[in-house]
């Protein structure tokens, strides 16, 4: 009985020792598990046989690394699962990887493809992306300005918003290379990237009246805000003015960016000129909340009114009816805006300032012969 008690009492000790133990235990395992997968980029540059430099240069240059070295640097980072640290990045080569992107509407559609373009550039080109929604608010705007500044960005996209003086002296001053998407700036020496909005509203118009339309309306940006509403505005005159059909300010309302702002702005124009058979809209959603108020009223798209988008959203596939319109490259938009962006990081300059890039038009269902 007392060599089971004492049996007993030892193994209890045991149990003890191991518990108290048992912490450091898993420290230390957890520690070879995280060594396994941390590799270094000595170790990188030891099983390739090169120096740290070039292991270096394969990550940040690789076109500068004759094929033989690159291609067993590569193999190497594959076989060790390398990944390097990007705070440790930023602290060598000064630079954050990190771009940021400033946009007037998270909620606009146009700004998913946008983004989605930005983003499949930026995971090609090694940057990581921030994404900053302003509501087209000065004072936020500003503010993002300042907290890209904080994070170290290494350069931001300014998209579809007036560069105003007040904004250029922010960025300058905060010394961040910045694009501009979807905008232009004709006062300052800046990049950018965008389509030609007055040609393409021409096109719009002249699509119209080729097809017989000779009472055509629009909705419209506000020009006071709007860096895309006066070119397009312009574009509509010019197709109207070679064609010499009329225009008057009661063919034209404007709205602010929402659906049910064209809705109304809709009914303002057919309540003025009720005689109208045609409609330009400055963008898809105003064309969604045009025909939808024409619905409301009886009026059949595109039996008696025929109504052109702009944008070619994913949804002007999916309307009924489907919208003709004019197509911007969105996906591309985005993806070249940090093609250049990265370009200008790269050596200080961009080989063209100002780019357009090409629309088109696409002709569905809200669009016929008058």
């Amino acid at each position: 009985m007392k060599t089971l008690n004492f049996l007993l009492h030892a193994l209890e000790i045991l149990v003890i020792i191991r518990l108290k133990r048992l912490p450091k235990i898993l420290a230390d395992r957890t520690q070879k598990e995280e060594g396994k997968m941390k590799a270094t980029i000595r170790d990188v540059a030891r099983l390739a046989e090169v120096s740290i430099s070039t292991v270096s240069r394969v990550m940040n240059a690789p076109e500068t690394v004759v094929a033989s070295k690159r291609d067993r640097v590569l193999e190497a980072i594959r076989q060790l699962q390398y990944q390097p640290n990007a705070f440790a990045r930023a602290l060598i080569y000064k630079k954050s990887y990190t771009l940021g992107l400033l946009i007037p509407d998270i909620e606009n559609l146009y700004y998913a493809g946008i983004i989605r373009g930005m983003q499949d550039a930026c995971n090609k080109l090694g940057y990581s992306l921030m994404i900053c929604n302003t509501d087209r608010d000065k004072d936020r705007l500003l503010s993002y300005i300042d907290a890209f500044h904080e994070k170290q960005v290494d350069g931001i996209v300014f998209a579809s918003d007036m560069l105003h003086p007040e904004y250029y002296e922010k960025l300058t001053g905060c010394r961040i290379p910045f694009v501009l998407l979807s905008t232009h700036s004709y006062e300052y020496e800046v990049p950018s990237i965008e389509v030609d909005d007055e040609v393409a509203a021409y096109d719009a118009v002249k699509f119209l009246i080729e097809l017989g339309h000779k009472d055509i309306g629009m909705i419209g940006f506000g020009h006071h805000h709007s860096i895309a509403g006066p070119p397009r505005y312009h574009g509509f005159v010019r197709a109207l003015t070679e064609a010499g059909l009329e225009h008057n300010a009661d063919r034209v309302k404007n709205a602010e960016h929402r659906y049910e702002d064209a809705y109304q702005a809709a009914h303002e124009l057919f309540s003025d000129t009720p005689g109208l058979t045609a409609v330009f809209c400055v963008a898809d959603e105003f064309a969604m909340g045009t025909i939808s108020y024409l619905k409301d009223r009886g009026i059949l798209v595109p039996g008696q009114v025929s109504v052109i988008g702009f944008d070619n959203l994913r949804m002007a596939n999916m309307f009924i009816p489907k919208l003709t319109t004019i197509a911007q490259p969105i996906y591309q938009l985005g993806y070249r805006a940090a093609e250049k962006l990265h370009e200008l990081l790269s050596t200080g300059e961009v080989a063209v300032l100002r780019e357009k890039m090409q629309h088109k038009l696409i002709v569905r269902e809200s669009s016929r012969e008058r």
